[in-house]
């Protein structure tokens, strides 16, 4: 728990899920999912109602087909560079087609690019590749090239490299982070760079690294991803890689907003929950038996706790098997599968629970007849014990929604 951290506050869902620091998660796909305020109102509330009534099979149903939604949306990469570079070739590569196919993009050893056109990819669904007229061929200066190219419409930048990392590639790159946008550096036709070279491969392919890095410093910006590939050959050198980056990149682009509208509702639930059971724990008290050493009676509060979250171990298998997953997944890092674990997990608890302690107030339940504040005493300390099951149940929830929301993203193995 955090210093400023209330005690009936758990943990955020979702910390890690943090933007990279080459480029933060601005894209004009934001726009286009804003289209669906309404969708994703709706969504909220099926996701509030679900995870009220503890159906947490409901939410990852819910989460799966929100996923699914979002991954047909479509996304916009811009490729682009110096005129003779290659972006014709390399969108060629990158798709996996010869040049002489009908829908392949034109190349020559003349500038073949005169105006903006559109391809699409089996291998990248719903993603738009645009192949740009080289920086030089519509304009003079990066400010004109990025009006006239509509620089806002793309969500995801790929400028083309070869022979030279010129002062034209670091301004583009520059444009492009002062954007917000994400971007990747390719160097295309290091099958020709490596021929001539007396350096070995390894050599070589770190020069040329380095040499982009040192420019992208001089004019302070942060180094994106770095690939350098053949264009002759598109399942050589990094382009693997490239299309591995490439695919989490897109995944996190269109799910990462609606992501973090779905964890700050969850947060709120949670956390709304319970504030309430903790005072239904402060104004039932007359309910529940006075004895404080009773474990069964701490094992049933476990029990109903883990039951109104959805976290049970029936709920849990459900969840598991419509993931696609074994249950243990879920209850590796449950503190409260057992009131054993839970004890062990929980250092407070442990003490109320001690030898000692227990001993303390079995000597006390003789005085209750005759002594109203020790009545309390024993009221206060139970409720202590049933607030603490309530946090490690409530906290346990959020460490399965997070798994389950993180799950839910995971790109497809390429």
């Amino acid at each position: 728990m955090k210093p400023s951290q209330k005690p009936w506050e758990v943990e955020p869902l979702l910390p890690n899920m943090a933007e990279t620091p080459y480029a933060p998660l601005k894209s004009s796909f934001a726009r286009s999912y804003q289209a669906g305020d309404s969708i994703l109102h709706e969504l909220n509330r099926t996701l509030e109602r679900a995870l009220k009534e503890g159906k947490l099979l409901d939410v990852a149903r819910v989460i799966k087909q929100t996923v699914e939604t979002l991954s047909q949306m479509p996304v916009h990469i811009m490729v682009t560079g110096n005129s003779g570079n290659g972006m014709s070739s390399f969108i060629n590569a990158l798709r996996i087609i010869g040049h002489e196919e009908d829908d392949s993009a034109p190349t020559g050893v003349v500038r073949t690019t005169q105006t903006r056109a559109k391809y699409s990819s089996s291998h990248f669904p719903s993603v738009i590749l645009w192949d740009l007229p080289g920086l030089g061929a519509t304009a003079q200066t990066i400010d004109n090239y990025r009006e006239e190219m509509e620089f806002s419409m793309y969500d995801i930048f790929i400028i083309i490299a070869s022979e030279q990392f010129s002062s034209n590639h670091v301004n583009l790159a520059k444009v492009i982070q002062e954007m917000g946008k994400r971007f990747y550096i390719v160097w295309t036709k290091l099958d020709r760079d490596l021929r001539p070279h007396a350096h070995s491969e390894t050599q070589l392919i770190q020069n040329i690294r380095v040499n982009i890095q040192k420019e992208l410093q001089k004019e302070r910006v942060n180094v994106p991803p770095i690939f350098l590939v053949s264009n002759l050959d598109p399942l050589l050198y990094d382009f693997p890689m490239l299309r591995d980056t490439l695919h989490k990149d897109l995944s996190n682009i269109r799910c990462y907003g609606p992501l973090s509208t779905l964890s700050s509702t969850f947060e709120k639930i949670i956390d709304d929950r319970v504030a309430s059971l903790r005072e239904r724990i402060d104004e039932g008290c007359s309910e529940h038996p006075l004895s404080v050493r009773d474990d069964e009676d701490m094992r049933e509060c476990l029990k109903a706790y883990r039951l109104k979250f959805g976290v049970d171990d029936e709920s849990l298998e459900q969840v598991a098997q419509s993931m696609g997953t074994v249950v243990q997944e879920f209850k590796a890092d449950m503190k409260s599968q057992t009131l054993y674990t839970l004890r062990r997990g929980d250092w407070r608890l442990r003490l109320m629970t001690c030898a000692f302690v227990n001993g303390f107030f079995h000597v006390l339940k003789y005085l209750l007849c005759f002594s109203c504040c020790v009545r309390c005493c024993v009221r206060c300390f139970r409720h202590m014990k049933y607030k603490r099951i309530l946090l490690s149940v409530a906290q346990d929830t959020k460490t399965i929604l997070e798994k389950i929301l993180k799950d839910s993203i995971s790109p497809p193995q390429i």
